[in-house]
């Protein structure tokens, strides 16, 4: 039986590859998607993967992934230090939250050292590039077998 993992991303990573590539890299989402998905096959998961730039989008999809879903793999970007929404919705979901972050943001401005995300997260990946997704599947694959 395949399992289901949401893969969530958040404000601008839209623009990934384009927006800052001195920080962000020159992958872009696309790029992103298909080396989660073919990975994802190797672990035998399903991937749902998706990006918003809505706070209230983000929400009402891991408020979906309740019901479907072994995890969550979310780069919630600027959300990541401002949305207790996004906070609360990961609380109610009782499956494994890894928290994925491009850069290290521990080496970048103070407000970005600050994660709600964190509060809930199993596990925080930062500063492993686009890596850092693949990393998650890996995790939550493991996890999921427990």
């Amino acid at each position: 039986m395949t399992k289901l993992v949401y893969v969530l991303n958040g404000p601008n990573l839209n623009l990934l590859g384009k927006r800052q590539p001195h920080i962000y890299g020159h992958e872009t989402l696309a790029d992103v998607e298909r080396d989660c998905t073919a990975l994802a096959s190797e672990l035998g998961l399903e991937l749902r993967f998706l990006q918003s730039n809505w706070e209230g989008q983000i929400v009402d999809w891991i408020h979906e992934a309740r019901e479907a879903a072994v995890g969550i793999v979310i780069n919630p970007a600027a959300l990541t230090h401002t949305s207790v929404a996004v906070l609360d919705a990961l609380n109610a979901f009782e499956g494994t939250v890894i928290e994925v972050h491009i850069s290290n943001v521990h080496k970048r401005e103070a407000f970005r050292h600050h994660s709600y995300v964190s509060l809930r997260a199993d596990g925080v990946i930062a500063g492993c590039g686009t890596e850092g997704y693949r990393l998650g599947l890996r995790r939550v694959a493991t996890l999921a077998q427990g």
